[in-house]
């Protein structure tokens, strides 16, 4: 096997990462929160409902903004039934995903969720432009955020929360495009609807921070030229335009799906290119940053057939796919795509936090545990913080149906305030291990402090409710520093972070 090379210089970079980068996402979908964050009566639960076990399991994967409540949810979601007293709360016919939502968490909850994770939790808060507008999002922005003295505002102080919840980014609509959206709009309706609600929410605050929806997907008919049409609405208005992308293994491609990475930066070199296009035609020295706010491995395929079988069931099991070291590897390479775009990625959000497509699983009553992909994104979030060099690799390729020639080798290189260096990389081949080396220019570091990996004999292993500590990531041997050269051999089928001091 030839060696994978790349070189690493201080003066060559790629931009800050966003804390922001290391997102999640909390929708009212199958057992994502009832039974998953919340669940009163759980005996780790507190005096609120929250999942003790999970909050100590969010809190290591290094969640920062959670966006919520949705999601396709959200298009038909009606805010004022999520507050007020539980008891009084109604009951509600969910469209998205044919079931009963009961509204016992609600936003003042939500508020109470992210607080008790920490204060790198921020709120990102999706609003509903599918089935309502600019009167609906104006009322939730005051009931939510001023600190007191109008009716919307004092009706939260009376609801119990005296403090205004602060929430600075919020979503305007979720994939509008899209013909399964309750609501679902033509760019030009959507532009419109966005700029007005934008333009109104900047006159309570000047400084909220605003996600147009951008395209459901890359392989969407109107992908580009929906994103062109909605930023000549919204260009000075908004901060972000989202992306949302998902990927499986079909009809047995496994080749394609580990390089599943190459259409994510594919996506995000073109969503930047049409923003800046549109920046152009406007004369506008202004950056319209990529909000990535859903992205994960996700089994689609076998969705469609779950959700129409449903007859309006309260949290029924949905989306619960089970991850194999096949599928982390994957999600790694993701998180390395992402880091990889970190000058205008400046938000992403993981989709979901719990049992729905998730890191981290619940069995109702009882234990709560990690995924094989919850390692991936946990190590990202703790080391990826820095500026990210750029990586330029020289690596052996190998053949793609759906993507061509891919490079065995994918990797970015974070350095942190505190000088240390963090080379985050994936050797997708299935069958050989792949040696890896790096010159080290200018970075005065002389120790590997951990060479950490992701891998299996069995690329199908998984943790399960039986298993649950099955997969976990284990020391690699051999990696050495010297002369400023870095030498690893990856394994195959591989995750891999290596710390350097």
């Amino acid at each position: 096997m030839r060696t994978a090379r790349f070189t690493l210089d201080p003066a060559f970079t790629v931009g800050t990462v966003d804390p922001r980068l290391f997102g999640s996402f909390v929708e009212h979908l199958g057992r994502c929160v009832y039974t998953g964050v919340f669940e009163p009566g759980h005996p780790t639960a507190d005096a609120d409902g929250i999942r003790g076990d999970v909050l100590d399991l969010v809190r290591e994967l290094g969640v920062t903004a959670v966006r919520y409540p949705g999601g396709n949810f959200v298009s038909g979601y009606r805010w004022e039934d999520s507050v007020g007293p539980v008891e009084e709360r109604p009951r509600r016919l969910d469209l998205a995903w044919r079931s009963t939502e009961t509204n016992r968490f609600g936003l003042s909850e939500y508020i109470s969720f992210l607080r008790k994770i920490g204060p790198q939790a921020e709120p990102m808060m999706a609003l509903n432009l599918g089935t309502r507008g600019v009167a609906e999002a104006l009322q939730l922005q005051e009931y939510a955020n001023h600190p007191g003295g109008t009716a919307l505002s004092d009706l939260r102080a009376e609801h119990g929360d005296k403090d205004p919840f602060g929430i600075r980014l919020w979503c305007l609509g979720n994939e509008m495009d899209g013909p399964w959206q309750t609501g679902h709009k033509t760019a030009a309706e959507y532009g419109r609807i966005a700029a007005e609600t934008a333009r109104a929410m900047r006159q309570i605050d000047p400084g909220v921070q605003l996600v147009a929806c951008g395209s459901s997907g890359r392989s969407m008919p109107t992908f580009a030229e929906w994103e062109a049409t909605v930023l000549q609405e919204t260009y000075d208005l908004v901060d972000h335009i989202s992306l949302h992308a998902y990927y499986e293994p079909l009809d047995g491609d496994v080749d394609s799906f580990l390089a599943s990475a190459v259409d994510m930066e594919a996506f995000i070199e073109d969503v930047v290119a049409t923003c800046d296009h549109v920046g152009a035609r406007l004369k506008s020295r202004k950056k319209i940053n990529l909000s990535f706010d859903e992205w994960n491995v996700w089994y689609m395929s076998r969705t469609e057939e779950q959700v129409s079988a449903l007859d309006w069931p309260e949290a029924p099991r949905l989306l619960e796919d089970n991850y194999s070291v096949l599928d982390a590897v994957v999600l790694g390479s993701l998180l390395i795509a992402l880091l990889r775009h970190a000058d205008r990625v400046t938000v992403a959000c993981l989709a979901q936090l719990v049992n729905v497509i998730a890191p981290i699983m619940t069995e109702p009553g009882g234990p709560a545990w990690r995924q094989t992909t919850f390692f991936p994104f946990a190590q990202a979030s703790q080391y990826g913080r820095g500026e990210v060099l750029d990586v330029r690799v020289d690596s052996p390729t190998y053949a793609t149906r759906k993507y061509g020639e891919a490079d065995l080798l994918h990797a970015t290189a974070v350095r942190g305030e505190d000088g240390t260096l963090t080379v985050f990389a994936v050797n997708r081949s299935r069958t050989e291990p792949l040696p890896l080396d790096v010159a080290l220019n200018g970075l005065g570091l002389t120790s590997v402090v951990e060479h950490s990996v992701l891998a299996d004999a069995d690329p199908d292993a998984r943790n399960t409710l039986a298993e649950p500590d099955r997969v976990t990531p284990h020391a690699a041997e051999g990696t050495t520093l010297d002369g400023g050269r870095l030498s690893a051999v990856l394994e195959p089928l591989s995750w891999n972070v290596i710390r350097l001091a």
